[in-house]
């Protein structure tokens, strides 16, 4: 019975293994079979799930541009240089710039005063531009309209250098007649003899000569005197002013002439002043350069030694 016992027991346990052996085979097959089923589902489901990333990602990309890192910066974009079409689209032709913007020329103004200069006499001077410039031999004795006006030196020897009149309109419904002023030089005349003239001022009540007067003409200091004419038809006053400089005596003539006592017509007398005033500007610009005393002698030969400007 042992025996019998026994061998019930290893058929039942060899049954129990076997049974245990064909569970673990089945069940070994299943998970062998399961695994690639799911091996292949779930490559199927990768390869799907890859596709659908492609397709989002090129949408994506095809919506919105690249990014762009921030530790790179966006590069300067250069401005390009104009063509040669553009710039001669954009600029207009230079003749109807000419054309629209005209120049305009502005007038020179003439300065109102003229310099003389006489380069033998070594004197210069301003005098108005309207006025009329006569010189050397070209004077006209009769230049003033109240005839010949006489040096006043006390020797012979005078030589007229030059002479200026103011336009005869200088001074309208006036018995004005003519304003001059004149310069002669005389070198045969000591630098004591050229503070006298030849004939002195004598208007005084008492018809005695009057002595020449010291005046200091801006820098330079001159002898002057006066002489008065008068007659029916013109009268003519005069000053006289003398300096020495350059061995020679140097004289300037200042007058004016109105017209006389038998003038028709209602005319004013012109201010004398104011006609001697302006005379006075012209004796205030004058300038004695230094010159060879053979050159003071010397007679101005040229019509306008340096005349109008």
């Amino acid at each position: 019975m042992s025996t019998t016992w026994k061998s019930s027991n290893e058929k039942s346990t060899n049954q129990k293994f076997a049974k245990q052996e064909t569970n673990t085979t089945i069940s070994g097959t299943t998970l062998s079979s399961w695994s690639r089923q799911q091996k292949i589902a779930m490559i199927a489901s990768f390869a799907i799930l890859g596709l659908l990333l492609a397709v989002a990602a090129c949408s994506k990309q095809s919506a919105n541009p690249a990014p762009v890192g921030v530790s790179s910066p966006i590069p300067a974009l250069a401005t390009p240089a104009p063509t040669p079409l553009q710039m001669a689209a954009t600029t207009p032709p230079t003749s109807l710039v000419a054309t629209t913007t005209p120049t305009k020329k502005t007038p020179k103004k003439r300065p109102a005063n003229v310099t003389y200069n006489d380069t033998n006499s070594g004197i210069s001077f301003l005098y108005p531009r309207k006025a009329q410039l006569t010189a050397g031999d070209k004077m006209q004795p009769e230049l003033t309209a109240v005839g010949e006006v006489p040096m006043n030196f006390a020797q012979t020897g005078g030589i007229a250098v030059a002479a200026v009149a103011l336009p005869g309109n200088s001074y309208p419904g006036t018995d004005f007649a003519s304003a001059f002023f004149n310069v002669n030089i005389n070198r045969n005349v000591s630098e004591q003899e050229c503070s006298r003239f030849a004939f002195l001022d004598i208007r005084d009540s008492d018809a005695e000569p009057i002595d020449a007067e010291k005046v200091k003409v801006g820098s330079t200091e001159m002898e002057t005197t006066s002489n008065f004419f008068a007659s029916a038809a013109k009268q003519a006053e005069t000053q006289y002013y003398h300096s020495y400089a350059n061995g020679a005596c140097y004289e300037y003539v200042l007058g004016l002439g109105t017209q006389g006592f038998t003038t028709e017509g209602n005319l004013k007398h012109v201010d004398r002043d104011q006609v001697f005033a302006k005379l006075e500007q012209i004796l205030a610009t004058v300038k004695i350069n230094p010159v060879e005393q053979e050159q003071v002698a010397e007679a101005p030969t040229s019509g306008l030694a340096g005349g109008k400007e």
